[in-house]
């Protein structure tokens, strides 16, 4: 007795999430004309998907197929990575925040920072420059006298 398997979706979406052992999730966007309106608008939807190898990173094209349920949540699996992120792997959130925070010195006080400065002093800078009067106020206290 021989059954035939009906023929199973695919999606091709990105890959959001990585997280999770063996599991990705994948967006894929869809497009769909409003009943009313008809105006075509793009809607997305979220998949779990099995990753047996861990191969797929955050950005990655991917193609998922429908499989058997896999879990709670898991119905697809990862058939194959189409492209591969162009951006690497995004850096620790502490170094991005010490370089915004140089280039942000940088432009208030006008000129590089040289060495790093211990954050009571940055705000003690800060305040001497919002301490400072401006141009208009300046004007203003000589037009009065």
């Amino acid at each position: 007795m021989s059954q035939t398997r009906g023929k199973r979706k695919v999606f091709v979406g990105v890959v959001v999430s990585d997280k999770m052992d063996k599991t990705v999730v994948v967006a894929v966007d869809r497009l769909v004309r409003h009943p009313l309106y008809k105006k075509v608008i793009r809607k997305t939807s979220k998949f779990y998907a099995h990753d047996e190898n861990n191969e797929c990173r955050v950005g990655d094209i991917v193609e998922i197929m429908e499989t058997r349920p896999l879990s709670k949540l898991k119905r697809w699996r990862v058939v194959r990575i189409i492209q591969r992120a162009k951006v690497p792997l995004p850096v620790a959130r502490e170094e991005v925040a010490e370089e915004t925070e140089e280039q942000l010195l940088e432009e208030v006080l006008g000129a590089p920072v040289e060495t790093q400065a211990q954050p009571e002093e940055v705000s003690a800078e800060a305040q001497n420059l919002s301490q400072q009067p401006t141009e208009q106020q300046t004007e203003q206290q000589t037009n009065e006298t």
